[in-house]
């Protein structure tokens, strides 16, 4: 029986690239993103090109409920979900004071909120069933404090840590969770943060969506609790572990400055 994979965030990037490697295994799906126009085009390309089927959802997860709504959907259709991949997301690039706060309550909704509220509804379908796999996408932001994206790195660090701590309370349990951290990536996330003004994408190899969207599908398959994209990424993590807090934060700083 074909599998059926529900991915947020699905209309362009890393969320895109996934839909399709989703459907190159033969898995059904489900595509939630606020364009409709790109869902739809989405969803004639792969069921034209991998006959499968595809269920498109038009909504924002940065607004309450919406986590419950789709949820409540995908149960109103009789679809049964088996994996779950967590994508939809965004950062913003400024002075946390200097930022308007509904900008970072709609962050936090989307990135850890609505995130969150969908593994909840989820685990507890799939308890007892021995079976279900979720991916979320956190990124090398989760491994140090961002100054000038703080909101934005708080949120991936929350996303890594829920996924590692709850990963292991369902261990016995047969389900699977996976924090995919990647680094800069090619993908529209840059401009929309404004992260492409900062040192950081100045001076480090961007990343292909579509590779880390393989590494982060291989990692969900084999049950992989995290898995960091690019050598030099999984170096700075391990790195930091040996420098006092304050000495990360100011080096991250410098990293983060405006070109």
């Amino acid at each position: 029986m074909r599998k059926t994979a529900l991915i947020t965030g699905a209309s362009k990037g890393i969320g895109k690239e996934l839909a399709f490697i989703f459907a190159e295994n033969q898995c059904d799906l489900i595509l939630t993103a606020r364009s409709g126009d790109r869902l739809a085009q989405l969803k004639e390309q792969l069921e034209d090109g991998y006959g499968i089927s595809v269920y498109p959802v038009v909504g924002d997860l940065s607004l309450p409920g919406a986590a419950e709504a789709l949820f409540r959907e995908v149960k109103d259709k009789g679809m049964e979900v088996d994996y779950l991949v967590n994508n939809a997301g965004f950062g913003d690039y400024g002075l946390f004071a200097d930022t308007p706060w509904h900008r970072y309550e709609e962050m936090i909704t989307l990135n850890i909120t609505s995130l969150s509220h969908l593994m909840h509804l989820f685990i507890q379908e799939w308890k007892g069933r021995k079976r279900g796999k979720i991916l979320n996408l956190s990124s090398t932001a989760a491994f140090q404090p961002g100054p000038m994206m703080a909101v934005y790195f708080a949120t991936k660090a929350f996303v890594l840590s829920l996924s590692e701590a709850v990963g292991n309370e369902l261990r016995k349990e047969g389900i699977t969770i996976t924090a995919l951290c990647p680094g800069p990536t090619s993908t529209y996330f840059g401009e929309v943060s404004k992260m492409n003004a900062s040192q950081l994408v100045k001076n480090v190899k961007i990343a292909d969506a579509r590779a880390v969207a393989e590494l982060g599908f291989k990692a969900m398959m084999k049950g992989k609790p995290a898995v960091i994209q690019g050598s030099m990424n999984k170096l700075a993590p391990f790195s930091i572990r040996f420098l006092p807090r304050k000495w990360v934060t100011r080096l991250s700083a410098k990293v983060m400055q405006h070109q």
